[in-house]
């Protein structure tokens, strides 16, 4: 056969599932594939690809999903793509294509572990990963082709495909609504992998599902003629149970076949609650209810705010039938809202908000893609309406792990196991090794690199320096060195302390002056505080600073009380708290914020709002149990900073001065003067700056990331 005439495509754009496809984009396709240099093997056989189409059809699928799900299983036409009148649609096709790569390396994962297991952790990277969540009904329309045509595969592999199906695609469909394919993919999943099962649950059944469809149809036809007569506007829909819908239902409530009511169903929506029990009064006028299945849960909603009313009937031919009727108000908040259908049916607990956003969204926007008035450009609304909070990265076995935003190499590792982030030393993201630092991206697969003991470090517990970014992670730290005797706390507390101190100019400063101000019963005490994270250096350099500020005004005026941070004072604090009205704002004893640290609102029962530090671990258990009382804070500015004489000695080296002012802009600070000497014949250099900041906090970071600068020997606070 010649290849340019090859009957494939040509057959394909003439079935009604292409009529989407514009004709100049048509003829488009036609051209190109008769090119000699295109490649005309498709990905899947011929009429796999045609099933596809046919079932995006079915989800009236708009021009640009065809074409990516025809062009990604065409790879000799997406090679062409450019040559190809897309017009607006290219960058949405361009999407919809990158998708469908990121998916099939979810499958790849798939296939590389042991099925079944973290398939959740995999569902939620597919969604992460794919930008445009169109992308999901053409891989479920092409999952299910494929099993259609499983059949004809070997044993082994038709296994593969049917586990895949049961783990991934199946789920997602029932999360997405997307009823149509749902059941078809269950159903074949489970034929595949429990045949046996599969068989039996079919014999039981001893009816085609085409009788069972035309049964419910007959019923569906009869109520809704009895409800008009009695005025009562309503919208019956129904289906006829699956076999794997059934089989659940016998191992989830351990019922034989034969006790089993609801293998048909319809589902009656009207407008409001008086009308659902005048249709229940109908359905039990024309039909015998069975007492024992009746369930109101408008009366009674469940857990999850569920309302409907259920009973079961025993219908025309003496078959038993599932009633379902409820408002459309109720159908609404049972699709979309809390008490979702996949939520009560998978036993979902607690999924994060921005993976339940994601959810619904894709199924309003599903919704709309059905209705002829809808605005075609509706890719665009997904970036605006979706908002990731989670990182989803991969083990080096391809294990998917579920961090918070901003994760980095040591929060897998603490992920992983306790022991595994003690003993980190570094970590290589895809390959290459990257500094601990290092924020995750979805789909990083992450390799930590260990020592033989653990020897966490005590500047992994500073939130300034980034290491960690999980409540979690730290703590886990933050017990290693609990554990730790007196001794070497203090030890080590004092050499974090003196550092700080001996930057800052404060090496003569007396800590006796500030340590109640910390709750710290002695010196040590304070030390062992520093040490284990619970109160930072840069907080005890600003108290000793604010000491001796206060030390050397006039003694005259009483000295001021701690400041509340109440919003608005006028004079009387150091620092204002915005954003939190006209409550009443204190400082949480717990942790002592001082201003410049990022810090968090609380909202107390008596006491108004309690600020508290960002990383406090007593705010991670107030929030963990009153997620709603926490509230966003921050510190107002009370002036344009404050000038400081800083003194930096280092080696007199190449582009130095350049190194140090670029650093110095980068943390937002200015320089006003700079003097230097050059120490004679130590080939080093001495520089006076002095530089304004806007606070404490800014100037010990600074001074902290000018000791870090290569060559730079020594830098300290100056007066």
């Amino acid at each position: 056969m010649n290849r340019s005439s090859s009957p494939g495509l040509d057959t394909l754009l003439q079935r009604p599932s292409t009529r989407a496809l514009s004709e100049p984009l048509r003829q488009a396709l036609l051209s190109c594939w008769q090119q000699p240099d295109v490649a005309h093997a498709p990905r899947l056989p011929w009429p796999v690809l045609a099933d596809t189409l046919d079932s995006l059809a079915l989800l009236s699928a708009d021009e640009s999903v065809i074409i990516a799900a025809l062009l990604f299983d065409l790879p000799g036409l997406r090679a062409r793509a450019a040559e190809l009148p897309l017009g607006g649609m290219a960058a949405a096709v361009t999407g919809l294509l990158d998708g469908q790569d990121a998916a099939d390396q979810v499958w790849a994962l798939h296939a590389g572990r042991d099925a079944g297991r973290n398939s959740e952790g995999l569902r939620r990277l597919l969604l992460s990963i794919i930008h445009d969540l169109r992308v999901v009904p053409i891989l479920l329309s092409r999952q299910l082709a494929c099993m259609r045509a499983a059949d004809k595969l070997p044993d082994e592999q038709r296994r593969a495909l049917a586990q895949l199906t049961r783990d991934i695609h199946a789920p997602l469909a029932n999360r997405l609504g997307i009823w149509q394919l749902k059941w078809e993919l269950e159903d074949l999943a489970f034929r595949f992998l429990d045949p046996e099962t599969y068989r039996h649950i079919a014999r039981e059944v001893d009816e085609t599902r085409i009788a069972r469809e035309r049964y419910v149809e007959a019923v569906k036809r009869k109520l809704s003629g009895a409800l008009a007569e009695q005025g009562i506007p309503a919208e019956v829909s129904g289906r006829p149970k699956h076999i794997y819908s059934i089989w659940r239902k016998m191992q989830k409530k351990h019922l034989a076949f034969e006790q089993l009511y609801d293998l048909r169903a319809v589902r009656v929506m009207v407008d409001d609650v008086a009308a659902c029990y005048a249709t229940l009064g109908v359905v039990h006028a024309l039909w015998t209810p069975i007492p024992s299945e009746f369930d109101d849960y408008i009366a009674r909603p469940k857990a999850n705010d569920y309302r409907s009313l259920h009973t079961a009937v025993i219908g025309p031919e003496g078959r038993t039938i599932e009633v379902q009727i409820r408002t459309h108000e109720m159908h609404a908040q049972a699709e979309l809202g809390v008490a979702a259908h996949w939520k009560y049916k998978e036993g979902g607990k607690g999924a994060e908000k921005a993976f339940d956003r994601k959810i619904t969204w894709m199924r309003q926007l599903l919704e709309q893609a059905q209705d002829p008035a809808a605005p075609e450009d509706l890719a665009g609304a997904l970036d605006a309406e979706l908002v990731e909070d989670r990182v989803y990265a991969l083990s080096p076995k391809g294990e998917v792990m579920d961090l918070p935003a901003g994760a980095t190499p040591l929060d897998f590792a603490y992920h992983v196991h306790t022991m595994v982030g003690h003993r980190c030393r570094g970590a290589k993201i895809n390959g290459r090794i990257v500094p601990l630092t290092y924020h995750l991206r979805s789909g990083d697969r992450v390799e930590i690199l260990t020592g033989k003991e653990a020897d966490p470090r005590r500047d992994w517990l500073l939130p300034a320096n980034g290491f960690l970014a999980s409540n979690r992670s730290r703590e886990k730290v933050r017990s290693w060195f609990h554990k730790l005797d007196r001794a070497r706390n203090v030890q080590a507390g004092r050499d974090l302390l003196d550092r700080e101190l001996k930057r800052l100019g404060l090496q003569q400063a007396d800590l006796a002056t500030v340590v109640r101000r910390f709750h710290a019963e002695s010196v040590d005490d304070l030390y062992i505080q520093v040490a284990l994270g619970d109160t930072g250096p840069n907080q005890v350099s600003r108290a000793l600073l604010e000491a001796e500020k206060a030390a050397q005004a006039p003694a005259a005026p009483p000295p001021l009380p701690r400041p509340t941070a109440r919003r608005g004072s006028t004079g009387k604090s150091d620092f204002t708290v915005q954003g939190v009205g006209n409550l009443l704002v204190q400082l949480a004893r717990c942790c002592q914020p001082v201003a410049g640290e990022p810090i968090q609102g609380y909202i107390t029962r008596t006491r108004g709002v309690t600020v508290h530090r960002a990383d406090c671990v007593a705010l991670a258990r107030l929030a963990a149990a009153h997620p709603e009382r926490v509230l966003p804070v921050e510190w107002g500015r009370t002036g344009s900073g404050y000038e400081v004489d800083v003194m930096v000695r280092a080696v007199d080296r190449r582009w130095l001065l350049k190194d140090i002012t670029n650093l110095i802009a980068q943390e937002d600070a200015y320089v006003t003067e700079i003097n230097s000497d050059n120490l004679r014949e130590s080939g080093r250099v001495q520089l006076r700056l002095r530089l304004k900041v806007s606070d404490y906090g800014q100037l010990s970071t600074l001074l902290g990331k000018l000791d870090a600068l290569p060559g730079v020997d020594d830098v300290r606070r100056l007066g």
